[in-house]
């Protein structure tokens, strides 16, 4: 039996995970499918109008813009102002209560409304300046948006005390009958003269784990004082894009600048800032050696040649003005000058909502697709799944639909418009233009919260034939009203994992088991195929796919 790896995973390390461990977790006879599928409403069906303003009004105090979304789909007048007329207490009451995150949501839902039915929102609250009050109000004060001149450091000497070792206190665990302290060693900088400090969420992860039983304690360490440990605090946190926002009471001497990173190219000059292997102030440097990698599941990341190694995670990278491009996340130790870094850009548009406090949540629509290029030009974001029963489900998208704008903004390729979702909230809706069958069409989009394995999400709401368009590449049709496992291939997406495995039009194959490896987030599916390109010879092959993927949207 051969088994293919996969890419795209949250954890460089999950690239070495012995596959065939994966054995072991087939033991299911038959694969499990849901009952049914959900889909599109049929608004000519009275009785179905009639459910749905059912489901909205009791959609409307919980998910207020859900309701809001479905009632103007359904484009019903009286349920439209219902929900109108609610969203706008609901602004209302946000504001009172400062909370201009909240606030923010319900304006733009409300403005992307109007844009295409001007005639239901007339409300004169929506255009006096309130929404733009709402947008300063949540980047008052936001650490690291603004340069301190006063802090800023004038040699590399300053940047290395601007940096700090982060260290996280686990407790104790036992291996092979001894305890040991359980320590967690990273990096992180200054942002702020209050004390804030920028570093990777995989370094603080346990700290905030809801599931850890015991507690964990986050200090710092300065270098000009490795005997001292500062406690500190997590602000906020993302696990998509592994960046943390910690606090402590302590003023520092030096503050980093956030740069450009979108100005940085390949080749230029950059340099390394953290505690490798408990060195603490270690400064390496390299060059840019790509600007877009795909290492996480939401845009591209840089790659590094400056050595990096354990306890660089959530240290500066910064270029010949002292100024941080990017974060460093991950490495290969085993491959030298192998490593890679966050944008700080991605850090910037985060930092509102990471200073807010919590855990950040990224949206979706419970669709995958890839960027559409002709000719080497990149044209839109095409789309190749709609999930059943998610937001591109109502939205009405279809495969082949090509997304070119949202929000006002050309969209270009995939990486444009998951950026841009990354500067709301769960829950906002914004407009968007879908060229379907050639022909331009203006639709709402309701950006639903990411779950955090969108590959189970997808799997439990479809039936295999099509769920494994966006999990192999493949779509499936039956081929035997006897073996309900045996599959003719219809088509396979261009550069899939089952592409690069030789899968093609007409092949045959036979399903024979699927197993969720929840530990290390991977879909397993056991296959017997006969394929053209590999004259018919049947074998049985293993494939593998990470809950979370980069084209998924």
């Amino acid at each position: 039996m051969k088994f293919v790896s996969f890419k795209n995973h949250k954890s460089l390390s999950r690239f070495f995970i012995g596959v065939l461990l994966c054995f072991g977790l087939f033991s299911c006879k038959t694969i499990k499918q849901p009952e049914s599928v959900a889909q599109p409403l049929d608004y000519t069906d009275q009785d179905v109008i009639e459910n749905e303003i059912n489901t909205i009004r009791e959609l409307q105090e919980k998910e207020s813009t859900r309701a809001l979304f479905r009632a103007c789909l359904l484009e019903d007048e009286e349920i439209i102002n219902e929900c109108v007329e609610l969203v706008l207490q609901q602004v209302q009451k946000a504001q009172e209560e400062n909370d201009f995150a909240g606030a923010i949501r319900l304006y733009k839902s409300l403005f992307s409304v109007e844009q295409l039915f001007p005639q239901k929102i007339k409300s004169e609250f929506l255009h006096d300046n309130q929404y733009e009050k709402c947008v300063e109000e949540l980047y008052k004060d936001v650490p690291g948006l603004t340069v301190d001149k006063e802090k800023l450091p004038n040699s590399i000497s300053d940047c290395i005390n601007a940096t700090v070792t982060v260290w996280v206190d686990q407790g104790y665990k036992v291996e092979n009958g001894a305890g040991y302290a359980d320590i967690v060693i990273g990096s992180g900088f200054f942002i702020d003269r209050r004390g804030y400090i920028v570093t990777n969420h995989h370094v603080i992860a346990e700290v905030v784990n809801p599931k850890r039983k015991t507690n964990c304690k986050v200090f710092i360490k300065l270098p000009s004082d490795m005997e001292k440990k500062i406690p500190a605090k997590v602000v906020g946190w993302d696990s998509v894009l592994d960046l943390a926002l910690l606090k402590v009471d302590y003023e520092p001497d030096f503050v980093l600048a956030l740069g450009s990173s979108s100005d940085l190219e390949v080749g230029d000059k950059i340099s390394a800032i953290g505690t490798p292997l408990g060195l603490e102030g270690t400064i390496t440097s390299g060059i840019i050696s790509s600007t877009s990698r795909t290492l996480i599941t939401i845009g591209k990341v840089f790659q590094i040649d400056a050595a990096v190694n354990s306890g660089n995670s959530g240290g500066p990278l910064i270029d010949d003005n002292k100024t941080v491009q990017a974060i460093v996340f991950a490495g290969m130790l085993q491959f030298q000058g192998l490593n890679f870094a966050i944008p700080v850009e991605y850090l910037k548009q985060e930092l509102p909502l990471l200073y807010r406090g919590d855990e950040l949540k990224h949206s979706w629509l419970g669709s995958y697709g890839h960027t559409k290029k002709i000719r080497n030009n990149s044209e839109g974001l095409e789309v190749q799944y709609v999930m059943p029963g998610g937001s591109a489900s109502y939205t009405g998208l279809e495969i082949d639909d090509v997304i070119i704008n949202a929000d006002g903004k050309p969209i270009t390729t995939l990486e444009e418009f998951q950026i841009l979702c990354m500067k709301y909230e769960p829950g906002t809706i914004i407009c968007g233009t879908v060229l379907h069958n050639g022909q331009e069409k203006n639709v709402l989009f309701y950006l639903d919260k990411r779950p955090e394995a969108p590959l189970k999400e997808i799997f439990e709401s479809d039936f295999v034939d099509d769920s494994f368009i966006p999990i192999f590449g493949i779509k499936m049709v039956r081929s035997s009203t006897i073996n309900k496992k045996s599959y003719r291939i219809e088509y396979v997406l261009e550069g899939s994992v089952a592409d690069q495995n030789s899968f093609s039009e007409n092949d045959n194959l036979e399903l024979q088991d699927v197993a969720f490896d929840d530990k290390n987030e991977v879909f397993y599916a056991l296959i017997q195929i006969e394929r053209r390109k590999k004259g018919l010879l049947k074998i049985q092959i293993g494939l593998g796919a990470s809950y979370d993927n980069p084209n998924y949207f």
